[in-house]
């Protein structure tokens, strides 16, 4: 009897499974990692898409102790080329951090080594797949590790709470620092970890230490933070591991008996704000720590409170950032200050042993996708001069009087509005707008941080935000809600205090629900349901714009309860998604001269006279970290799809084909993703992918797949006529199913099990057929028309 290829899941359960235990891979050496899938933001809606599944091959180093991940195996049908899935696995196989990969259709296994100079070695028999004592070998050769050895024990070590308790890419960093440690040599007690904001560091870290500690390697812990608010964060997480053994220093308390000690710069008197260190010299004294890591590492490890360091020199010091080491956009001096940033933490820690960025978050569905849409002020194309203020009897912030013009700067750019000159219309412009972008996307009650110019801004803003809420509240017969839009900056007078309301704005539903500030929340607070990120300051630094975008990146509380989030963007800010630098480990220091004093100028108010105007950019999706507007998405994917088809029927042609269609679904930007995007955006989806491309590169009308079908049985009627009654019945039958669900209906080896092809004559149908003969030429006849 002929048979259909298996699928991937008969593949691998009929013939890649029972080969590999034959090689000693038994069940508990074969880990699944399946990720939750990130989205498609589709007519501003998040369209959640199937996450991955990857299999990773373990081996044993002690009893009772979890198998270690070092190869990852992709699987692929039967009737797919043995190379295919290497590709996907290269890329995959970085990211669990294990440096052997396999792709195999059951029959023939390929693999690459990072051990074999990146060479793919291709067509093995899967009979002779590697057995586990083989990878460990090859393994412990490549890394220069002994797995049995007393240093390499925490790799070895359960998690607290197992394996639900961490993310594939947590176990990975992990497992990257703890072989750094052991390895020893130079630097081998600093360790870098870049990983994007929302991945969980600060969890990480307490899995990490957690495993120190099981193995005798911990002594005992510092956890460095710049803020109270980090302190508090990082408090929770690592009691939650360490129980009471986990403590917050205080200026009066030094915790001295704890095993897990989180402190503030402030707190150990080793800010820059602080003459001498005391409270760290009086209560710490040298070689006290066994471990220290230090929280958005790049602030300060090289400026007074290296002296931590200093004190500690035999300790591991772990530096967690989450700014990238290839640094994207800006204008030449703040992407050399950018530069000097990350090329300071290169040079003290080396290069990041493990390295996960927001684009690989949002893929594996870790991180919101988000949209952006942009805003132009029409009056910050100009420069506003003396005399335009002048004529607009422009006035002191401050006092109210009528300034002199002599006290006036010549000329006023973009970026210094509201620094400098504070202009009543065009703040007011933007608030409206930006109100009724959050009218138009559900309710005003959105949680939402803007970014401001200035302290004095973000009060402005704050004010003018309130109005338009008590206005709307007015005409709609709500309610008004407390604290809607509050001030949260670093101002020592703002009352309450940030300290207080950040809790509210993190937590609360029926509070607190726009945030102006100017830089205090644009880094380390956790604000998982945060909806909407808005640019009301001009950047030029790409760090400083990555760390705000951070803010929006994670799923909500619980986990997985927002898919997307927003940019608005009225400063252009969005450009610095633009294209990438890399820090190197040596820079020369910039110098900066100090300017001349000059007489201080008045901060200038105008309270009315500009005629303002809003100008949409449209609206824009995140294709791997770059913004790109809807329309030049779908131009990309039409240029790429007509160099490797150039015509329909080219396109035709592969698209019948199993692998070939795969082939070409790969090589287009984003994949099939990409397709099934565009199949969104044109709302299509009872289309065929074929008909969707067909369509966006050819200009062929796009038929649905029940037109095909029709089509099929109207224009093939002399071909079916040639077939036995049977046999026709039955290709009538099977395209019925390819209305239903598209080609890969009919490639499926259970596509003769329905009931109506079972009705037909299903595979007695076939006595005098070849069976996958006869299915292509049905689906080229199908996609004929």
């Amino acid at each position: 009897m002929v048979t259909l290829d298996r699928n991937e899941e008969q593949t691998r359960r009929e013939l890649i499974n029972p080969k590999l235990r034959e090689r000693g891979w038994t069940e508990d050496l074969l880990l699944i990692e399946q990720t939750p899938g990130g989205a498609d933001i589709v007519e501003g809606r998040a369209v959640h898409r199937k996450g991955r599944t990857d299999y990773l091959l373990c081996i044993p180093v002690a009893s009772g102790r979890p198998p270690v991940p070092i190869a990852l195996l992709e699987a692929k049908r039967e009737g797919e080329y043995p190379t295919l899935g290497i590709q996907q696995a290269r890329r995959d196989g970085k990211l669990h951090f294990v440096p052997f990969v396999f792709a195999t259709n059951g029959h023939l296994y390929s693999e690459y080594g990072e051990d074999t100079r990146q060479i793919v070695n291709k067509n093995l028999s899967l009979g002779s797949f590697p057995t586990p004592d083989d990878l460990r070998a090859r393994w412990e050769t490549f890394s220069g590790l002994d797995l049995d050895a007393p240093q390499a024990r925490p790799i070895i070590e359960p998690y607290k709470g197992g394996r639900s308790a961490r993310w594939y890419c947590q176990d990975a960093a992990i497992r990257a620092v703890i072989e750094k440690i052991a390895k020893g040599g130079p630097k081998s007690n600093r360790v870098l970890l870049s990983m994007a904001t929302g991945t969980g560091k600060t969890r990480l870290a307490a899995q990490l230490l957690y495993k120190l500690q099981q193995a005798g390697h911990l002594k005992r812990a510092l956890f460095l933070c710049d803020r109270d608010e980090l302190r508090i964060q990082a408090m929770a997480h690592l009691h939650a591991v360490f129980g009471d053994n986990a403590r917050i220093v205080s200026t009066d308390t030094p915790q001295l008996n704890a095993t897990v000690l989180i402190a503030s710069y402030q707190t150990l008197n080793v800010s820059a704000e602080d003459r001498e260190p005391r409270f760290w010299k009086e209560n710490y004294p040298p070689g006290f720590f066994s471990h220290i890591i230090i929280d958005e590492c790049h602030r300060s490890a090289w400026e007074k409170w290296s002296i931590i360091l200093k004190d500690n020199p035999s300790a591991v010091h772990i530096g967690l950032t989450a700014t990238p080491r290839v640094i994207v956009g800006g204008k030449k001096q703040a992407r050399q200050t950018d530069e000097e940033i990350t090329a300071h933490n290169i040079q003290y820690f080396g290069s990041p042993v493990y390295e996960y960025t927001i684009s690989d978050g949002q893929e594996d569905g870790y991180l919101a996708q988000c949209e952006i849409v942009r805003r132009v002020v029409d009056l910050d194309k100009t420069k506003i001069t003396r005399d335009d203020i002048v004529k607009r009897s422009g006035r002191d912030a401050y006092t109210g009087r009528i300034v002199n013009p002599g006290e006036i700067e010549e000329e006023y750019s973009a970026k210094k509005f509201e620094e400098k000159l504070l202009l009543d219309d065009r703040l007011e412009a933007m608030c409206e707008d930006l109100f009724a972008f959050l009218l138009e996307t559900g309710t005003p009650h959105q949680k939402t941080i803007i970014f401001c110019a200035s302290d004095i801004h973000a009060t402005r803003v704050q004010m003018q935000m309130n109005n338009e809420y008590e206005r709307w509240c007015l005409s709609s017969g709500n309610k008004p809600r407390d604290y809607y839009a509050f001030q949260c900056t670093g101002n020592p007078n703002l009352r309450p205090p940030a300290s207080q309301l950040i809790p509210d704005f993190r937590g609360s539903r029926n509070s607190h629900y726009i945030a102006t500030t100017v830089d205090l929340l644009s880094t380390g607070v956790d604000l998982p349901n945060l909806e909407n990120i808005i640019f009301f300051q001009y950047l030029e630094s790409p760090i400083a714009f990555y760390q705000r975008v951070g803010r929006g990146t994670r799923t909500g509380e619980p986990r997985g309860s927002k898919m997307m989030f927003r940019i608005y963007d009225y400063t252009n800010s969005t450009r610095l998604f633009g294209e990438p630098f890399e820090s190197r480990e040596r820079l020369s220091v910039i110098s900066l001269e100090a300017e001349p004093a000059h007489p201080r100028k008045p901060t200038v108010r105008v309270t009315e006279g500009f005629e303002i105007e809003m100008i949409g950019e449209g609206r824009s999706v995140l294709v791997n970290d770059l913004p790109m507007p809807e329309d030049e998405y779908k131009r990309m994917i039409a240029e790429r799809l007509q160099e490797v088809a150039p015509s329909v029927t080219d396109l035709r042609k592969r698209w019948i084909d199993p692998i070939e269609r795969r082939l070409l679904l790969d090589c287009l930007p984003g994949g099939e993703r990409a397709a099934r995007l565009v199949r969104e955006l044109n709302d299509e989806s009872d289309c065929d992918l074929f008909d969707v491309l067909a369509e966006l590169t050819y200009g062929l009308v796009a038929k649905s797949r029940a037109e095909r079908v029709a089509s099929f049985a109207h224009d093939q009627r002399r071909w079916l006529s040639s077939l036995s009654p049977a046999m026709a019945a039955v290709l009538n039958a099977i395209t019925a199913q390819f209305a239903r669900g598209g080609i890969d209906e009919l490639e499926t080896p259970y596509l003769w099990d329905s009931d109506d092809v079972k009705v037909a004559g299903g595979l007695d149908a076939l006595a005098s057929y070849d069976a996958k003969q006869i299915i292509l030429e049905t689906k080229a006849r199908l996609f004929a028309a």
